[in-house]
């Protein structure tokens, strides 16, 4: 392993959010770069590939902006990876990674799909997951420098999470003495429609949780994830209990957006019965079946299933389990919904889908991964994708939430713009 310095020029943004340049044939990663910079960076030879470290900016990119978050340059926070480019730029770089995805994974030539905006590019986090470390007698709680993931640096403020978010934080620190008696904790601030709830991972006992609640009247529900893996809701406001903690959308008003585009392109296919995989509350699975569809929602979480399955339309139906292992039987369907974690599906449900008599006219899949969501549609060659679109959920960030319909090859396809 040699070190090297180079001057490169930055092609594109890859899908973490880092520069592309080439050096003699070598492709270098660069964090923090921009399309156009010509930048001085160092890094180490001897593979593939290399990760660089930007050092210099003999010619910036015409592309960047001043990042207005003090953490992004002060301390390399990782939680945002594109705050130096102009928001168009980010959308373009992520339309961009969709389409060289499924190209290079997924085999599949696609044009470069619209990323539709978010009205808000700062303040639209409902949810943040802080690391929580005991210095001394005090508390901190923070994030990582993306060139130092072990560490954690003290949050002031994210321009990225609504106030609401980070005014019920500063409420939980300001009680931090209640927490667990350990060195190490997690801890994360969900904004819903009921109000915030705080989850707590780590630690084998709490006595004072009750105490934490008491002080914290901004909180509408305290949730604690001991460290043997069991998840408890501990205290909460009001006469129901909220149905979990785990399905607070990031970014509420794309979230709706996405979610009526996907209303709107199932319906078009005017299904009899939909299948609607990793279904969450339901907040799809409900509104189809008032539509009259007849839905089965499969979801691993209980709770949620139960939620779901007590507001679901009748005739309509809520399985908790995995995907893979409950799609056969709830088939033949009119159309599937595919909305999977970040790891995408798993494989048997796209043989599931790919060995179907008859094939769904329609898969709607919703992914927050493009290559995930890439080597999944390669697992289904008797699919071909008919529209394409992508929302951003997570400005500043590399990520990006992609729908992509996918019709069965034998039938009539029926492409036209999303």
């Amino acid at each position: 392993m040699v070190m090297r310095r180079a001057e490169v020029t930055i092609d594109s943004i890859a899908a973490g959010g880092d520069g592309v340049a080439r050096v003699e044939g070598l492709v270098v990663f660069v964090p923090r770069a921009a399309p156009g910079d010509r930048a001085l960076v160092e890094f180490t030879t001897g593979a593939r590939f290399a990760r660089a470290r930007l050092i210099g900016l003999p010619v910036p990119s015409s592309l960047r902006v001043q990042p207005p978050c003090a953490h992004y340059v002060r301390d390399q926070c990782g939680g945002c990876q594109l705050q130096h480019l102009g928001y168009d730029s980010q959308r373009s770089a992520k339309s961009r990674i969709i389409a060289d995805s499924l190209a290079r994974i997924g085999k599949r030539a696609v044009l470069a799909p619209d990323v539709r905006p978010s009205g808000r590019p700062f303040r639209y986090r409902r949810k943040l997951t802080l690391a929580l470390r005991r210095r001394a007698s005090r508390w901190i709680a923070g994030l990582h420098p993306y060139d130092a993931p072990g560490e954690v640096f003290a949050l002031d403020d994210c321009p990225i999470t609504e106030e609401r978010v980070m005014a019920a934080w500063r409420e939980v620190l300001s009680a931090a003495e209640t927490f667990p008696d350990v060195r190490e904790l997690r801890g994360a601030v969900r904004l819903d429609d009921v109000g915030a709830s705080f989850v707590l991972e780590g630690g084998e006992r709490w006595p004072r949780s009750e105490e934490l609640f008491r002080r914290c009247p901004s909180l509408a529900a305290l949730w604690w994830i001991a460290e043997d893996g069991s998840r408890r809701l501990l205290h909460h406001r009001g006469d129901e209990q909220p149905p979990g903690a785990s399905f607070t959308q990031v970014n509420a008003s794309v979230a709706a957006e996405l979610r009526q585009y996907v209303l709107d392109r199932v319906m078009r296919h005017e299904p009899a019965t939909v299948v609607d995989g990793y279904a969450g509350l339901g907040d799809t699975a409900m509104p189809l079946a008032e539509r009259g569809v007849r839905v089965t929602a499969i979801e691993l979480d209980r709770a949620a299933t139960a939620w779901c399955a007590a507001r679901l339309a009748s005739g309509s139906r809520a399985i908790a389990g995995r995907v893979e292992d409950e799609l056969a039987a709830s088939l033949p369907a009119d159309v599937v919904l595919l909305n999977p974690p970040r790891a995408g599906v798993d494989a048997r449900v796209a043989e599931t889908l790919e060995r179907a008599e008859p094939r769904p006219r329609a898969v709607l899949y919703v992914s927050c991964d493009p290559a995930t969501l890439s080597r999944d549609v390669r697992r289904m060659p008797g699919y071909e994708i008919v529209s394409l679109v992508a929302f951003d959920m997570f400005p500043q960030t590399a990520h990006v939430e992609t729908v992509c319909e996918l019709a069965p090859r034998e039938a009539e396809a029926r492409p036209e713009p999303a």
